[in-house]
């Protein structure tokens, strides 16, 4: 087969100590920390879980320089353990099943452009250009799963070295085998998925200058700033 014109390259994502992780598709999570689901109005009781997508071209690694969002006035960050997936399947049956396909995990940034989605909220439309617009997936380096134990890590966000998020990771609704098994319901999962697990509460605007900074645990990180 010839291309008409050269294919893009595919995205990656570095991995400690050395190697690139490729990139197929990024899957997200909301309203997956209760407060979080409060903080936007809504019930963590009767709120299911809410799937939606970012394109692969929209992930940007550690200490890169965002440009402002275009088309808003609304630019937030929602820091979140992200998990990259060496494994695929769907429909999967168990929770060892779902946590075999786990190659590792990072910090990263689920960048939202948040008049897009109040205004997909009110009028019952899709969440594509409030969440799956350029560079709107900022993540750090990838730790391979064996080498890391989040079982009483925090997320802890920053923007300007002042503190907007701090939670334990096992405040999640649905932890990540649960994620993982809904999301293999609804799609075929593949190596190179990334799936970014919701943020909690303390989301807030950003502006052109800012430095965001995201640390889960000992291990995990991201910087990034709004250019």
């Amino acid at each position: 087969m010839s291309f008409v014109f050269e294919p893009p390259s595919r995205p990656g994502v570095a991995v400690d100590g050395g190697g690139v992780f490729p990139v197929r598709r990024v899957f997200c999570i909301g309203r997956n920390y209760a407060d979080h689901v409060r903080e936007m109005g809504g019930d963590p009781k009767s709120s299911a879980p809410v799937f939606f997508t970012k394109p692969a071209d929209a992930v940007v690694g550690e200490g890169e320089t965002i440009p402002y969002a275009q088309a808003t006035t609304n630019l937030h960050f929602e820091g979140e353990l992200v998990v990259a997936l060496g494994g695929g399947g769907k429909d999967l049956a168990s929770e060892d099943a779902a946590a075999a396909l786990i190659y590792g995990y990072a910090a990263g940034c689920d960048l939202t452009r948040r008049d897009h989605q109040a205004r997909a909220k009110e009028a019952g439309g899709p969440w594509d250009t409030a969440k799956a617009f350029d560079h709107s997936a900022p993540i750090g380096a990838i730790v391979k799963a064996d080498e890391i134990d989040l079982s009483s890590a925090r997320l802890k966000s920053s923007v300007n070295d002042e503190t907007r998020q701090d939670v334990m990771l096992d405040q999640m609704i649905w932890p990540v085998p649960e994620i993982i098994i809904a999301l293999s319901e609804q799609f075929e999962l593949k190596p190179g998925d990334l799936v970014f697990t919701g943020t909690p509460e303390g989301v807030g605007p950003l502006a052109p200058g800012d430095r965001i900074e995201i640390a889960i645990g000992d291990r995990l990180g991201l910087n990034f700033k709004i250019g």
